[in-house]
């Protein structure tokens, strides 16, 4: 057999999947306790112990990649010019390379920004602003805000390139280092973000590995290719894809319900699906992942119930307002707590049916009516999402629910918001292997063997009788 060891250094577990490449399968499983913020060896030698237990020797991988989210993930800054240009571009950019934002500022810096920087802590700054041969005093002056702040962490360049160079030398005089990347909005609503993606990438991998203690146990692996959401994206746009010799599964949606965060990710071209509709704005990313901070199963459990009315989870869930009360109470004293009861398994599937409902409305587009001289006029904002093939699921409460289905049918079109752009029908699957990262590290030394695991290793939803659904 010709094996691979697959890592993903999480905030919470290590997490390791053992793949027979032949056979596209995983042949075993193994985790231990994220131990990033004392000594990373730890939580990995004994997920290495576990996967030796099962396997007999673990010497023998042609292939030992990883990714990781530990110690806090991947946190990072962007600035740009205008917020729904350029700044939205930078922040697309940032998401779409597995960072997690700690802030997204526009046009000139302020000592009160500079402040907040410094209290955020990034690992990378991402500064962009004005189109090819435009603006350049703005991202100029912000060069210079960063330099005289302090602030230590590079700064990936991906602004007007007329003034790249300008700016780099502004960072570096400042002992900054400074990486030049192509604009992330060369040309007005002209989106260019995957340049950038790759700069923030090797920053990752030069720098980030580094400073989070992941290289102490480098002997165990080759190499930490990407963040761990990076590598859930590209495993998503594998099976959206697939390869020359492999169809993919067409345009997807991964709607990922976590503890602390619901992150979402789309891949495809996301334009009109209706004749007579007019895009408007600025183009969306092929490839595009959104992350709501607000809609955690257990740390931000109680915004999802104010976002929706307790009313609503209430009935939902077959509960009264005192019990949904009293089960809020004990998920902010006890977030790692697992539902036991009839009562908690219904709130808990109607707390992922509102996440899954909230998050991928803001992460598709929308239709809007504007009246011209010739009368009304259909525009588009954002994604299309209506040509969406299939829904992937993953996440604890979807993989551990008896009615996966029911949560992630929140995700189709409905009356709840007419004009947002979800899925009109699709086929829902589940990654019940946490395989999604897998398949997209491996994906970068085998494509077509990873295509074939990430085939093999969804599981179409199921309802309550165990009948497979579509």
């Amino acid at each position: 057999m010709t094996l691979a060891l697959l890592i993903d250094f999480g905030s919470t577990y290590t997490k390791l999947r053992a793949i027979d490449v032949q056979a596209a399968e995983i042949i075993a499983t193994a985790q231990g306790p994220s131990t990033a913020t004392t000594d990373i060896t730890v939580g990995l030698d004994a997920a290495l112990d576990d996967l030796r237990g099962q396997l007999g020797k673990i010497s023998d991988f042609r292939y030992r990649l990883a990714s990781s989210s530990a110690a806090g993930g991947l946190r990072m800054i962007t600035v740009g010019l205008v917020p729904d240009l350029t700044a939205k571009a930078a922040r697309l950019a940032a998401l779409g390379a597995g960072a997690k934002v700690a802030g997204t500022y526009s046009f000139e810096l302020t000592s009160g920004d500079m402040a907040e920087f410094i209290a955020a802590e990034p690992d990378i700054l991402l500064l962009s602003g004005g189109t090819d041969g435009g603006n350049h005093k703005v991202i100029e002056h912000n060069a210079e805000m960063i330099a005289a702040s302090g602030l230590a962490c590079p700064v990936v360049v991906a602004g007007n390139r007329s003034a790249a160079d300008t700016v780099a030398g502004i960072l570096s005089s400042a002992g900054i280092r400074a990486i030049i990347a192509e604009n992330v909005m060369p040309r007005h609503l002209e989106l260019n973000i995957e340049p950038a993606r790759e700069a923030i990438r090797q920053v990752f991998i030069e720098h980030i590995v580094h400073a989070k203690g992941i290289d102490r146990a480098q002997e165990n692996f080759d190499a930490v290719l990407m963040p761990t959401p990076a590598a859930v994206l590209q495993g998503a746009q594998l099976l959206s894809d697939g390869t020359l010799a492999r169809p993919g599964l067409g345009p997807l949606l991964v709607v990922d319900i976590g503890g602390a965060t619901t992150d979402v990710h789309s891949v495809c071209d996301g334009l009109p699906c209706d004749s007579g509709v007019i895009y408007h704005g600025l183009a969306e990313p092929y490839a595009k992942r959104t992350v709501e901070g607000d809609l955690g199963m257990r740390h931000t459990a109680r915004n999802i119930v104010a976002e929706v009315g307790v009313d609503v989870i209430a009935d939902n869930a077959e509960l009264e307002k005192k019990q949904v009360e009293a089960l809020l109470e004990r998920t902010e004293r006890d977030v790692d707590w697992l539902p036991d009861t009839e009562n908690e398994r219904r709130f808990d599937r109607t707390l992922a049916r509102a996440a899954t409902l909230i998050s991928v409305t803001r992460h598709a587009g929308h239709h809007e009516t504007v009246y011209s001289a010739h009368g009304p006029v259909t525009l588009q904002r954002g994604k299309d999402l209506n040509q969406v093939e299939t829904i992937i699921g993953t996440g604890g409460v979807l993989v551990h629910s008896e009615n996966a289905q029911a949560i992630l049918s929140a995700a189709l079109a409905g009356d709840d918001a007419p004009l947002a752009l979800r899925p009109r029908s699709a086929k829902i699957m589940l990654d019940k292997d946490y395989a999604l990262y897998a398949c997209g590290l491996l994906g970068s030394v085998a494509p077509e063997d990873a295509l074939r695991l990430g085939l093999n290793m969804l599981h179409q939803g199921e309802d309550d009788h165990g009948a497979c659904t579509a």
